[in-house]
């Protein structure tokens, strides 16, 4: 029964595209006629696999994105192999102007509510001006809202905040392959004991290469320089599927957590094990605010 009722939810997005706003774009700089030597589609969408890429949404576009993880292959044929257990996100991404991406999103694991700023501070670009990469900062918050078990401590709300803090750092170096280095600080208001830091630090790598016109292969990886106990490090490989303007992405990913903070430091999976989960995510464009409305937007 959730397999249908996900293949409905893809069914009517799917539907939603012939029906309204076909030619929406999901990025904000995809055709720049004030400077057409801006570097464009670095990457085929506003994240890699779980993690944020360089992209934004265009300027006036809301993205509404559902992400989809089932469970470890390794649980075996008695729960088909994962597709008995999922965890899911459900998010918005709004284009506040060109360089300028903000979003909101409710995951199932941990019952995590998010948001984040996504701010592009230099973009790419040929010609006399010549800039070999961009660069954006990204900052998230993360509240876990998870019941915990009963203890003498009673918590504070701002005990289940956690927070992010990204320098996004990527280069289209052909139409063939980008790469992107993604420097992250992660920051715990409450830790289990006081040997354990409240500040975990790390490097996401990260590239795409182009396969065909309209599919790319996608790597996602996370190297902790401070780490908790007994979890790994996050890699993750994907598939990406354009389709009329739109991405699907087919991912494999020893992460089952979607934020910043479950994702890149508490990964229980590990590819060795074959802790391994199969997943997705699905996008669909509105176009919230006119092009012509936005003229007097700088940013």
């Amino acid at each position: 029964m959730r397999i249908l009722r996900l293949l409905f939810i893809a069914n009517l997005l799917l539907l939603s595209n012939w029906g309204i706003g076909q030619n929406v774009d999901l990025f904000s700089e995809q055709s720049n006629d004030q400077n057409p030597d801006i570097i464009t589609g670095t990457f085929k969408s506003t994240r890699i696999v779980n993690g944020q890429s360089i992209e934004n949404v265009g300027a006036g576009v809301l993205d509404f994105r559902i992400s989809h993880r089932f469970g470890a292959l390794s649980q075996g044929s008695y729960n088909l192999y994962g597709l008995d257990q999922a965890t899911m996100r459900i998010g918005l991404d709004y284009g506040l102007a060109s360089r300028i991406t903000v979003g909101i999103g409710r995951s199932t694991y941990q019952k995590q509510y998010d948001a984040f700023l996504k701010v592009k501070l230099l973009q790419q670009q040929d010609g006399a001006k010549f800039i070999p990469f961009g660069i954006s900062y990204v900052a998230s918050s993360m509240y876990k809202s998870l019941k915990d078990a009963p203890t003498t401590y009673t918590p504070y709300v701002s005990d289940k905040f956690s927070f992010a803090h990204q320098i996004i750092i990527a280069s289209k170096v052909n139409d063939y392959f980008s790469i992107q280095l993604s420097p992250t600080l992660v920051h715990y208001n409450l830790v289990d004991s006081a040997k354990i830091p409240n500040d975990f630090k790390s490097l996401g790598i990260s590239s795409r290469i182009r396969l065909s016109k309209r599919v790319n292969f996608t790597s996602e990886y996370f190297y902790r320089f401070d780490k908790l106990a007994g979890y790994y490090n996050p890699l993750s490989l994907g598939i990406d599927i354009e389709t009329g303007g739109h991405v699907f992405q087919l991912h494999v990913s020893n992460s089952t957590g979607m934020t910043e903070r479950t994702f890149i430091n508490e990964t229980a999976g590990s590819w060795a094990k074959g802790d391994l989960c199969f997943g997705f995510n699905i996008t669909r464009a509105f176009s919230i605010v006119k092009p012509r409305e936005l003229r007097g937007v700088k940013w």
